[in-house]
């Protein structure tokens, strides 16, 4: 009899599931956005906190490279737009941990699995700014491919990280045009400093196209993010696109990109471009880049000198909550 109740309980529980399911696979096909008190599969749950938080790194070290040049910005003008940046930046990762959280992982074992060294962020922010240069090319390229990447986002199948998105794009967009009037401006310069943004240029090419990661054929997160809903459009489809409207304001800028297989193929519709280095780039992402233990040394130290901050403020929620547990009583 109690066996039989037992049995009766597992079939129902299965048929709940199955039921919760198919009305997920049916969101999906519908493209309805999930929200979090929406039943997902875990599979789906653990993809879309791989990828949030990922992307709240390399946000939160993306400041890093840009921060190495705020005491020597040119000017006044040039040091307050850069700061403002850094901090439209610092806010991203936030938004980021926060969407990431409603999916039931807290903010403070992303941030560990950083340091630990099992979370991984854009290989891009591993390289180092030489000079003045290198903070417009971030600004138009780096930040002009993560717009083409984030775009698409917008209508991520999970809405909390859509979203999201959405404010980040505007920004991100603003921080695009601002990296190509600076770089517009030292190229009506003088010649050592048009030679600076064609040696930043030269530098950051290739690992920007790199920063849609690898090849489609390559790519073993891709073809499942892309069936959910999370992806829409490939890791390829986005480095052609990028490439393809990157090419007319390198050539407004007066620059050469530094691939010298770069051309037009009329058939195709789209720029042909050089074989790219993915031994250069599953070595950064594995650890062993020109700055990886630079950055991740810097946000431990961050981390550590931080300390007395979430102490007194954990100390100061615990007041409140006790003060307002008397008032209550």
């Amino acid at each position: 009899m109690y066996t039989q109740s037992m049995d009766l309980s597992r079939e129902t529980a299965a048929a709940a599931a199955t039921h919760a399911e198919q009305a997920f696979e049916a969101r999906i096909a519908a493209d309805r956005m999930v929200e979090p008190q929406d039943w997902m599969p875990d599979a789906y749950r653990r993809t879309l906190v791989r990828q949030i938080s990922q992307h709240a790194h390399s946000e939160i070290v993306g400041m890093l490279p840009e921060g190495n040049w705020v005491t020597r910005a040119p000017s006044l003008k040039r040091k307050a737009i850069l700061l403002a940046k850094i901090q439209d930046e610092g806010g991203h990762g936030l938004y980021l941990y926060a969407a990431a959280e409603t999916l039931g992982t807290p903010r403070v074992q992303m941030q560990q699995a950083l340091l630990d060294g099992r979370a991984k962020y854009s290989s891009i922010f591993n390289y180092p700014t030489l000079n003045w240069a290198d903070v417009g090319v971030i600004g138009w390229l780096v930040d002009g491919a993560a717009i083409m990447n984030q775009i698409p986002l917008c209508r991520c199948s999970y809405g909390p990280y859509a979203r999201a998105m959405i404010r980040i794009c505007k920004e991100e967009s603003f921080h695009q045009r601002q990296g190509f009037e600076s770089l517009l401006a030292m190229m009506r310069g003088t010649e050592s400093q048009r030679a600076m943004v064609q040696d930043a240029v030269n530098r950051w090419w290739w690992p920007v196209v790199m920063m849609f990661g690898p090849s489609d054929a390559e790519s073993i997160h891709s073809a499942q993010t892309m069936k959910w809903g999370i992806k829409r459009i490939s890791n390829d489809d986005l480095r052609q696109k990028f490439i393809d409207a990157t090419v007319p304001q390198a050539e407004l800028l007066g620059i050469t990109l530094p691939d010298p297989d770069l051309r037009w193929n009329a058939e195709r519709g789209h720029y042909d471009h050089g074989p790219i280095n993915w031994d250069e780039f599953w070595q950064v992402v594995g650890g062993d880049g020109p700055c990886n233990r630079e950055r991740i040394a810097a946000r431990q130290s961050a981390h550590d000198n931080g300390a007395w901050v979430r102490e007194a403020a954990a100390a100061h929620a615990a007041k409140r909550a006790a003060r307002s547990r008397a008032e209550a009583a």
